[in-house]
């Protein structure tokens, strides 16, 4: 099935067994409330889109982490004294783009097996700045760089420095590959109910409104096209079909109706910005310094070699340090908590069974994977998926896993090809705010029709929401605020606590779990009851095969042995023995 066919229709799925259930079919005694339709959606999880479309809804999406992305490494630069012209910043964008590429291919294969892009994670900004301004002197002016540092000296001091934030990262990655692939997170998803992913999911929008608006304060005109071109695509123009050019042998050249606009009109939208942004710059119609001009990054390009494949100690091996270790483990946490309601948000999305306990550890532990690889690379931040990417999926009406799969491979080759992959940081901050801001939006309204599980006419779980979402919103940005608040006189745990404590999605998901699971209330005002069966049932339908491994499962379930892996798909949960629990 393609976009290009005049009737698309959803395409049939097994139950995993013998039965062929269409999408929408639910059981005859299924008494849910409305369920978001996905017979719309052109490509479910399970499909296989031709290579070409999927190859542009890749780098779709490839298009709409970059900015993110490359952001990382682009402030991460100033802090390690990097001089504007150094084409070290190049091979820091390169590297972390090569290492989201794998990530994103392992996890999409091996890990929970959703359509989510991985990359680089902002969590690990606060911790890194902590280490750099509180082990090593200040920056010398840039622009005026001492006469006896040479360019070797300066590279040698940078690397140093990265160097020792490495460790914190592979560190970081091990714990939390312990985590994942233990058991421990999938041991805890018992307490995850609806009114513990409703703050969790609706703040991962909320909270990086501000972000969204500032990036888009840069030139708002610009910003506005964009999200104006993106609705009009993906609302208003998403059923027009226009004639496709096509080949066949029997048939020679010929035209088929494709709908263009349902499944790339954020591509396109983003293309057109970015082309006019590029004129504006060529012909001096934008002021110099202006975020909507193009030519920002010309030195990167220039400087950056055009091949270079990143690998581990590239730059030297990582130093591990008791104070970045402890900083970069608060990221650990806060990352789980944020990838969890990711995979909660992005199996509704595509209108798949909610992730098992099996997949949410390979999840996580694949997540614990790629911060280890980042970190002895060298990229300066762990990686975590990446919610904006998830909106796109809700837009656009494909939720192929395939099509992730060759995002993580254009990031890959992007990543290699180091020039190429510095073309894009000419794209303006104006237009990347644009996609975020839509991104953003629907991650928010996901995560707020969860509520449709639990009773909102109980005053308890109205309590319970709003003071999860409003203080998860509120005391981090006061925190945010007064960096220097938290003052316990131990310097490792107020970095803790200060990064923890700072990132919203923390900490209304926080409090989401423990208020709903302390106050009294009965399994079917907290909307449990109603959770669990279609957890059992599936939304739509979609086999929980989907969370199985792409081979060997045959094998896998003739061995016994495997239900006591709790990455493993056959896994059955802990249990205590019978002897054990009689006596």
């Amino acid at each position: 099935m393609s976009s290009c066919e005049e009737d698309p229709k959803p395409p049939e799925v097994t139950d995993g067994e013998n039965d062929k259930l269409k999408p929408t079919e639910t059981p005859a005694n299924h008494t849910s409330p409305t369920i978001p339709p996905h017979s719309n959606f052109l490509y479910g999880l399970e499909d296989n889109p031709p290579w070409f479309l999927s190859l542009l809804y890749g780098f779709q999406h490839y298009l709409a982490m970059i900015g993110g992305t490359i952001s990382i490494p682009l402030i991460l630069s100033s802090a390690l004294c990097m001089n504007d012209d150094d084409p070290a910043r190049g091979a820091l964008v390169s590297s972390i783009i090569f290492v989201s590429g794998i990530i994103t291919l392992f996890q999409s294969t091996f890990g929970v097996r959703l359509p989510i892009i991985q990359g680089g994670n902002f969590s690990y900004m606060v911790p890194c700045l902590v280490l750099l301004n509180s082990t090593f002197p200040p920056c010398p002016a840039l622009s005026h760089p001492p006469s006896n540092l040479t360019l070797e000296t300066e590279a040698e001091t940078w690397q140093v420095k990265l160097r020792y934030l490495q460790g914190g990262i592979t560190i970081s990655g091990l714990i939390q590959v312990f985590i994942g692939f233990t058991g421990v997170v999938g041991a805890l998803i018992r307490y995850v109910t609806p009114l513990t992913v409703v703050p969790t999911v609706t703040l991962v929008g909320l909270s990086l409104f501000d972000m969204a608006a500032k990036d888009a304060g840069g030139f708002w005109p610009i910003s506005l096209l964009t999200i104006f071109l993106a609705t009009l695509f993906s609302q208003h123009l998403r059923d027009v079909k226009i004639p496709c050019p096509a080949y066949s042998k029997t048939n020679g050249f010929y035209t088929l109706p494709c709908q263009p606009f349902k499944t790339l009109s954020l591509l396109i939208a983003m293309v057109i910005s970015w082309v006019l942004c590029w004129a504006l710059t060529d012909f001096d119609l934008v002021p110099l310094g202006s975020p909507a001009r193009t030519d920002k990054a010309g030195d990167i390009i220039r400087n950056t070699q055009w091949f270079r494949i990143p690998y581990p100690g590239q730059i030297g091996a990582p130093i591990v340090s008791v104070a970045g270790t402890v900083g970069m483990i608060s990221c650990v946490f806060s990352s789980i908590v944020e990838s969890i309601g990711d995979y909660y948000a992005c199996a509704r999305i595509v209108g798949a069974k909610m992730p098992p306990k099996h997949a949410i550890n390979r999840g996580i532990g694949v997540e614990g994977l790629g911060c280890i690889l980042a970190g002895l690379v060298g990229t300066g931040s762990g990686t975590t998926s990446y919610s904006g990417n998830i909106g796109i999926i809700s837009i656009t009406k494909v939720g192929s896993r395939r099509m992730i799969q060759y995002a993580g491979i254009i990031m890959m080759v992007c990543g290699a090809l180091a020039k190429m992959g510095a073309v894009f940081v000419t794209i303006p901050g104006p237009v990347i705010a644009g996609v975020f801001i839509i991104k953003f939006s629907i991650i928010t309204a996901v995560g707020i029709s969860t509520l449709q599980y639990v009773d909102l006419s109980s005053s308890r779980n109205i309590f319970v929401i709003g003071f999860s979402i409003f203080f998860g919103l509120s005391f981090p940005k006061w925190l945010q605020a007064h960096p220097n608040a938290i003052q316990t006189g131990l310097i490792m745990l107020d970095q803790t606590l200060s990064v923890l404590l700072q990132t919203s999605v923390f900490v209304g998901g926080f409090l989401g779990l423990v208020l709903d699971n302390t106050i009294p209330g009965t399994d079917k005002e907290r909307g449990v009851l109603l959770w669990g069966t279609l957890d059992e049932e599936s939304i739509t339908n979609v086999a929980s095969s989907s969370y199985d491994l792409p081979f060997g499962m045959s094998w896998i379930r003739r061995a016994t042995w495997t239900q006591h892996l709790p990455f493993s798909p056959t896994f059955k949960g802990f249990t205590i023995s019978k002897a054990v629990s009689k006596s």
